[in-house]
């Protein structure tokens, strides 16, 4: 019962952690990367998909994305939600292409995008916190039920605190790198 109660802590906390990761890769830097586009939800026909299913997205140079819609019915849709979404771009449609010009970030914009990566940062830490006092909560009811002896949920208790401040210090690697990387000219 203790172990489930750790596995699923585990499970969830990761979890978190790739959440986070997935988000930090969609945080525009100096340069271009796909990471910025790949999850951008398209109205495609009345259902929501991510974009990376309707076109193939490559790096044109350090500052170019170019998106190769597999339907040209898609164009108007991906340009438009490029066009509605918190990037601040403006797409070039050329014929079946739709290309992103990406400009050099001002040091100002760059300041708010580092806001918003420990904003990122810091909301993840309280859901790892708030996974650590579900299982806590688990382990307190399994001792209290006499389903596992007090030494064992302590230890357990231990346990989950040590996966607590491995998931905390991924986070914080994690947002710190790419804090590093939106600062960088």
């Amino acid at each position: 019962m203790l172990d489930e109660t750790l596995d699923d802590a585990k499970q969830r906390m990761s979890d978190t952690v790739e959440a986070l990761k997935r988000e930090m890769s969609g945080v525009r830097t100096g340069r271009a990367a796909t990471g910025l586009v790949d999850n951008l939800k398209i109205d495609y026909f009345g259902s929501e998909m991510p974009l990376n299913q309707l076109a193939q997205i490559n790096v044109g140079d350090a500052r170019l994305l170019v998106i190769q819609p597999w339907d040209k019915n898609a164009i108007d849709p991906i340009a438009k939600a490029i066009q509605n979404s918190d990037l601040s771009i403006s797409p070039n449609i050329d014929g079946a292409i739709i290309r992103l010009n990406l400009p050099p970030l001002t040091e100002e914009r760059r300041r708010d995008l580092v806001r918003t990566v420990k904003a990122r940062g810091e909301e993840s830490k309280v859901s790892i916190r708030s996974v650590r006092r579900d299982a806590q909560d688990m382990i307190r009811t399994i001792e209290k039920d006499g389903d596992a002896s007090q030494d064992d949920c302590q230890r357990a208790q231990k346990d989950l605190q040590k996966l607590t401040d491995d998931s905390v210090a991924v986070i914080e690697a994690e947002s710190a790198a790419k804090a590093e990387e939106v600062m960088q000219v």
